[in-house]
């Protein structure tokens, strides 16, 4: 009789160990399992950021424009600086450009002796509407979705242009 309760207790005792195991695997394992196997964030629609007052712009000379904008990165939000070339058509209408050329994602300037736009690492040249003139650059600059409110410029998510030099 003696011998049975001395088993039941240690049988309590082993429980009791692997029970404390098993929970502590489960409280490391579980945000382990939640990290890898959920995706951090659902993409939601691209942000719209404001860039400047359509006011301040000249219509047919094109600004760089220089704003903040938050990148996702998995579940890190970073404020970035970037900018913009936009070109005023009309009081209504405005055309804002990525600053990345098209050919390996040099950055590009404006030559006003040239009147076009030049990526000095290769010699791609783009015209006021973004079409390419000359260079290795095989399509047109990409350009950012705009929405003009209250006078405000807003861009959206940079579009890639797809249409043949």
């Amino acid at each position: 009789m003696n011998e049975t309760r001395g088993s039941d207790r240690r049988n309590f005792c082993v429980t009791c160990i692997y029970s404390l195991w098993g929970l502590i695997g489960l409280a490391l394992g579980l945000p382990a399992a939640v990290y890898l196997l959920v995706p951090p964030r659902p993409r939601k629609e691209s942000e719209w950021v404001e860039a400047g007052d359509v006011s301040q712009l000249e219509p047919g000379v094109p600004n760089e424009l220089v704003f903040r904008r938050n990148r996702v990165d998995g579940w890190k939000i970073t404020s970035e600086k970037t900018s913009a070339w936009v070109v005023k058509v009309s009081d209504a209408d405005v055309v804002a450009f990525s600053p990345i050329c098209t050919h390996l994602g040099c950055a590009y300037h404006w030559d006003e002796r040239k009147n076009n736009f030049l990526c000095p690492c290769h010699s791609s040249t783009f015209g006021l509407d973004g079409r390419v003139l000359s260079g290795p650059a095989q399509r047109p600059l990409d350009r950012f979705r705009v929405r003009i409110e209250n006078g405000r410029l807003l861009l959206g998510a940079a579009e890639r242009s797809t249409e043949p030099a």
